[in-house]
């Protein structure tokens, strides 16, 4: 199962829409996963609408109308990986104690809010991605996404995309 992250869109408020290198990701994917600050529903909607399947959460800058329609951890499992996606974890310091205390039936935990890509592994070895912003670097040299596949209870292949 081929699977892309995406983080921090803040469209239109960043830009106008989603890199078209984006959105041929989407079509490619089988699952799109968006770990909140989406900031407008009509992003959802174009992701709803052109996504094979979509596993979302809402972020700190999205309002009620997107709180009305997505939960602040989203989760499911696929390909036997228990997946999660959260929008905030906190500091850099100690993420990974406090995620292994915070999720403990999680496999894979996807975020964002930093706008900086991450990809560490816990102590008790759950896998922690942030694939960044494709539309906001903030202090990074570009902006990012990332794929992975799910295959037979194992996160493989993961890339981190530079836009």
């Amino acid at each position: 199962m081929r699977l892309l992250l995406l983080a921090d869109t803040h469209l239109p408020k960043r830009a106008k829409d989603l890199p078209a290198k984006v959105w041929a990701e989407v079509e490619a994917a089988d699952l799109v996963v968006h770990a909140g600050d989406w900031v407008d529903v009509a992003a959802l909607d174009a992701l709803e609408a052109r996504a094979t399947q979509l596993l979302a959460c809402w972020g700190n800058n999205d309002g009620a109308a997107l709180r009305a329609r997505l939960p602040e951890v989203a989760r499911a499992t696929l390909e036997g990986v228990r997946v999660a996606v959260v929008h905030e974890t906190g500091g850099r310091t100690g993420r990974e104690p406090r995620m292994d205390v915070a999720h403990p039936d999680v496999d894979l935990l996807v975020f964002g809010h930093s706008h900086i890509p991450w990809d560490t592994t816990t102590p008790r070895g759950m896998r922690l991605l942030n694939p960044g912003s494709p539309t906001d670097r903030r202090r990074q040299p570009v902006c990012t996404y990332m794929t992975l596949s799910l295959v037979a209870g194992e996160v493989r292949d993961v890339d981190l995309h530079p836009l």
